[in-house]
């Protein structure tokens, strides 16, 4: 299909409550999702979620297998999410770097739940149930919370945790997003 552009903070499309997915199976809905896999692609991306392509639906892609951008991050299967709905397990919170397509070439220290239930459809409408830890439960949770208009930025506690990639981590070889 196409690589789409991806929207950068600061458009107010990415702070958008995205629409609940009320048809499955359907052309469009594949095409979408096929747009969504090549720009995920094109970016090496970890995830990413309809709104930030310009389409306010809950819908979001993720999955890693071996990554430029998170060369230590454990695999994730390949899923596409429809409407999801997060369930906080217990308490336990677990900080991370993170860095988003919508915020190219930075990143930041995010907490998140590490172990985490998540609940929603798949393309067809069949219902998806799940419980994750570790870089699946932060995958989930990040790409989620595009789906409320959160960008990692919002969740960060210290400012001073984030920055350039390239600043961060010079002897890393990453891709600057």
């Amino acid at each position: 299909m196409s690589v789409r552009e991806i929207l950068r903070m600061g458009d107010p499309r990415l702070l958008r409550v995205a629409e609940l997915v009320d048809r499955f199976d359907t052309p469009e809905l594949h095409a979408l999702i096929q747009d969504m896999r090549d720009t995920m692609a094109a970016e090496n991306g970890a995830g990413l979620a309809a709104p930030q392509i310009g389409v306010n639906q809950q819908l979001v892609i993720f999955g890693v297998e071996h990554n430029p951008r998170y060369p230590d991050a454990e695999q994730v299967p390949f899923t596409i999410l429809l409407n999801p709905t997060l369930y906080k397990l217990d308490g336990e919170m677990e900080d991370g770097w993170e860095g988003c397509l919508s915020v190219p070439g930075m990143r930041g220290v995010v907490p998140r739940f590490k172990r985490l239930r998540y609940t929603g459809v798949d393309a067809a409408g069949n219902p998806i149930d799940r419980t994750v830890e570790g870089f699946h439960a932060r995958v989930v949770q990040h790409e989620c919370d595009h789906l409320y208009g959160v960008l990692y930025p919002m969740r960060m506690k210290d400012m001073r945790q984030f920055g350039f990639t390239d600043v961060l981590f010079p002897d890393q070889d990453m891709p600057n997003d």
